[in-house]
């Protein structure tokens, strides 16, 4: 396996692959980057453009963005990740890495492990641990797979915040997944608290005893604005990983009630705003009353509703 890595062939240039793509390239490695949006002719111009303030060559075809190179990673949305896992295998990527940043179920990385491994490449489960933005490439990634101890060594000089977690596909994702469950949970249950909550015009005593139950948390402060703009920005995505997610519960007979309704608010808040043709780029800087008033409509007050 190679030891240093000159050049990257990026699946998915979204937030996470344009922020990687970006690191990488100011580092002097070449960063061919795909995505399928490029066949869109009203995105085509915003993400040629993207690729220029990153310094990454935006590539019009997923074969040319993997010619040559020693290293793929994929960076698209779950929905879609085995699909892109199954079209690089036929094409061959022998002695290839293959590093599956996606958030999907163990068993789905496992059937895309298999079709890279059985056309001569080499696939890594990535789990990616926290929020890509703030960190970057120290963002926190566990490694699984019979390449993970060998690829640390190749992608920490570049500054890739990596750990080696098991030789087996499957593991490392399953920490994500689990770990998904609450955390994608807490912004639904956010979500769905403070929109009712600022209907009946209770939200402050609601926040106020939230503060008073669990003091460390900020729900005096900044967090019930950060977790419901997550779902305002990702509801989609997360949406997505939660279906995964719920797939990876049930794999042991559990009953993914949870995840299944995690999954549906998520979408359900990107449904509304998009009904309402509301965009979270208008929002910024993000306050929750705002989004909540404009799906829902000001508060009333306590009295007048009963």
């Amino acid at each position: 396996m190679t030891t240093s890595i000159d050049s990257v062939g990026l699946i998915g240039f979204g937030e996470v692959g344009a922020i990687i793509g970006q690191d990488l390239a100011a580092q002097g490695v070449r960063v061919m980057a795909f995505d399928r949006l490029i066949e869109d002719p009203e995105r085509r111009v915003a993400l040629q453009e993207k690729a220029r303030i990153c310094g990454v060559i935006l590539m019009e075809s997923l074969e040319r963005t993997i010619d040559h190179v020693p290293l793929i990673i994929s960076a698209v949305t779950a929905g879609c990740a085995l699909e892109v896992a199954r079209a690089i295998a036929t094409r061959h990527p022998h002695g290839q890495l293959f590093v599956d940043l996606n958030s999907v179920s163990p068993r789905t990385k496992q059937l895309a492990g298999e079709a890279i491994e059985g056309s001569g490449g080499h696939y890594i489960d990535a789990a990616v641990m926290a929020p890509v933005p703030p960190q970057r490439l120290k963002t926190p990634i566990l490694l699984g797979g019979g390449q993970a101890r060998a690829l640390v060594g190749a992608l920490q000089p570049l500054g890739f915040n990596v750990r080696a977690f098991s030789d087996k596909v499957g593991v490392a994702s399953a920490v994500k997944m689990c770990r998904s469950v609450m955390i994608k949970g807490l912004e639904a249950l956010t979500t769905e608290c403070l929109s009712a909550a600022r209907q009946y015009g209770v939200e402050k005593p609601v926040l106020e005893s939230l503060h008073q139950s669990f003091p460390s948390m900020g729900w005096n402060a900044d967090l019930p604005h950060y977790l419901i703009s997550r779902v305002a920005e990702h509801g989609r995505r997360r949406s997505e990983e939660m279906i995964e997610v719920a797939k990876a519960v049930e794999e042991f007979g559990i009953p993914p009630r949870m995840s299944q309704a995690i999954a549906a608010v998520q979408a359900g808040m990107l449904d509304a705003m998009d009904e309402a043709e509301i965009q979270y780029c208008d929002m910024v800087p993000f306050d929750w009353t705002y989004l909540v008033d404009a799906l829902y409509g000001e508060h009333v007050d306590p009295q007048q509703k009963s």
